[in-house]
Parts: structure tokens; C-alpha cells; sequence
């Protein structure tokens, strides 16, 4: 038997590119994606402050704050009432998170894609250097055996 009060609840929403989150793991997730950023930070309409930086940490903790410092991005989606995600007008995606009359968007310097294909190549790279290391020193130890059982004759 069906629960029918499981069949009457809303769905989840769908967000595609573009909308508003509210919820707070949903921010995470989306946040947590985010690598290298450019950021501009506004308040009642004016732009305070921008740069590039990476974004280190995201996490849901209202007893601490969003820091953004020495390059590096501190994000708390506690701080905020909500993610807005956007697209411009190259079809790159940017992120407004929003509170009050505060806004710090956070525009991607890195892609996704590009990230785990250069990921995949660099573990690629890493496990063929990895094999050729080992073989090398397999075949290092070998010729010493070898040595010393010329040695010991």
C-alpha cells in the first residue's frame, strides 16, 4: 500500500542554471563546487569591494561569520537569506549571495568540466610515473642481488 501523504507533498523544487536557493544544503552544495573565484562585494547597490580568490571552506554555522581575506573565501551560507544563481550574457554562470541589502557574487574562474578532465589526466600522469618509479626501483634491487650474489661466490 501507498503512503497517500507522501503523494500529496509538494515536490522538491528543480533548479536549472538559473534560480534562487534557500536552503542551506543546497547553498553548500552548490558553493562547495567552486574553486577559484573572482568576487565583488555590494552593499545597498554600491560596489565596496572585489578580487580573486579561492574559495577554502563552506559550511552552515550561525555563530560564525563569512570571511574573505588574503585571497582566500571563508563562505558561511548562514550569512546569507539566499543563493541566486544567474547566468550572464556569455552563458557563464555567477552566484549572488544575498542579504538585506548585502550582496558578494561569486563569479567561477574554473569550470567544472575543465577541472576533472585536467584531474583525470593529472592521475593518469601521476599513476604512470607511479609505475615507472617502482619498476625502476624493482630493477635497482634486482641488480643488487644480483651484485652481491657475484659478490659472495
Amino acid at each position: 500500500m501507498v503512503n497517500s501523504s507522501f503523494n500529496t507533498q509538494t515536490p522538491a523544487p528543480c533548479i536549472v542554471d538559473t534560480g534562487t536557493l534557500v536552503n542551506k544544503r543546497d547553498m553548500q552544495k552548490v558553493l562547495a563546487d567552486l574553486d577559484r573565484v573572482r568576487y565583488i562585494y555590494i552593499q545597498n547597490g554600491k560596489p565596496m569591494s572585489r578580487g580573486e580568490g579561492y574559495v577554502v571552506e563552506v559550511f552552515a554555522d550561525p555563530s560564525q561569520s563569512t570571511v574573505v581575506t588574503n585571497h582566500s573565501l571563508y563562505l558561511n551560507v548562514c550569512s546569507f537569506d539566499c543563493l541566486e544563481l544567474k547566468t550572464g550574457v556569455r552563458a557563464e554562470a555567477y552566484f549572488d549571495l544575498v542579504q538585506e541589502n548585502r550582496l558578494l557574487r561569486l563569479i567561477p574562474m574554473t569550470s567544472p568540466l575543465k577541472e576533472q578532465a585536467a584531474s583525470h589526466v593529472n592521475a593518469a600522469t601521476l599513476e604512470a610515473a607511479l609505475a615507472g618509479a617502482i619498476a625502476a626501483k624493482l630493477d635497482a634491487q634486482i641488480d643488487e642481488d644480483e651484485e652481491l650474489e657475484d659478490w659472495e661466490m
